[in-house]
């Protein structure tokens, strides 16, 4: 596949960092501020791990996954009610489904398939549409986007991203235990950290910011200011 990176002269605003750094509340934030499109590349993954677990195809059946990761049959839409994202799955709303912690372990055994990731290189390079994209993942600097003008690596420590999602899921009316939200959490950084296949790093020429103690206005305000100095964008 040629390595084209969908329209060069679009900028795009790379934001990697592990589950749990606020990746995409910030990003699809900061894409409403600045009118750009927003690529959420975990849902991708997501979305080829619970689709194979449909299929019950075995999470490690990598030409079978990379098949349906190539052929997926999904539709982005928002929700006439609310305004907000709805993500169906042939035919079928798995919205809340994909963000289940199940789904986040399964979606990274899949990430670390190489084909699979090959298949959905081109999906992602689709969403680089004018004025700009904000593209959030875990190799979308080094990999999928690696001439972006802005990158930036989200973090936070497991425990503070351990309290998010807990909150997260009881907001949402869902049980959950924090010591295995953390365990989880832990599990996942590892398989991510250690994959052979793009694995989760910050970049020489990415910008690290620590979410632990900041809020997501705090955040947002940083990313304006790299985007007032890096893109020379008016925010």
């Amino acid at each position: 596949m040629t390595q084209n990176f969908g329209n060069s002269v679009v900028p795009v605003i790379a934001i990697d960092g592990p589950s749990g750094a606020g990746k995409g509340t910030i990003g699809q934030r900061l894409a409403q501020v600045l009118g750009f499109s927003f690529l959420d590349s975990g849902a991708l993954y997501r979305l080829s791990a619970l689709a194979a677990m449909h299929h019950g195809i075995a999470l490690d059946d990598e030409e079978s996954i990379s098949t349906l990761a190539a052929h997926l049959d999904v539709q982005f839409q928002s929700n006439p009610e609310n305004g907000e994202s709805l993500i169906l799955l042939e035919g079928e709303d798995v919205t809340r489904t994909i963000r289940t912690e199940e789904c986040g372990l399964a979606a990274s055994k899949v990430a670390a398939l190489p084909t699979v990731r090959q298949a959905l290189l081109e999906r992602q390079w689709a969403f680089r549409e004018s004025p700009g994209l904000v593209a959030d993942g875990r190799d979308m600097g080094s990999v999928v986007f690696p001439d972006a003008p802005l990158k930036v690596f989200l973090t936070a420590s497991a425990e503070q991203r351990a309290q998010r999602r807990h909150k997260q899921l009881l907001e949402k009316g869902e049980t959950a235990k924090i010591d295995e939200i953390l365990g989880d959490i832990v599990k996942r950084d590892q398989q991510d950290q250690q994959r052979s296949v793009a694995p989760l790093q910050a970049l020489p020429d990415a910008t690290v910011i620590d979410t632990t103690s900041m809020s997501i206005e705090q955040v947002i305000d940083e990313l304006k200011q790299l985007c007032r100095d890096r893109l020379k964008i008016e925010v």
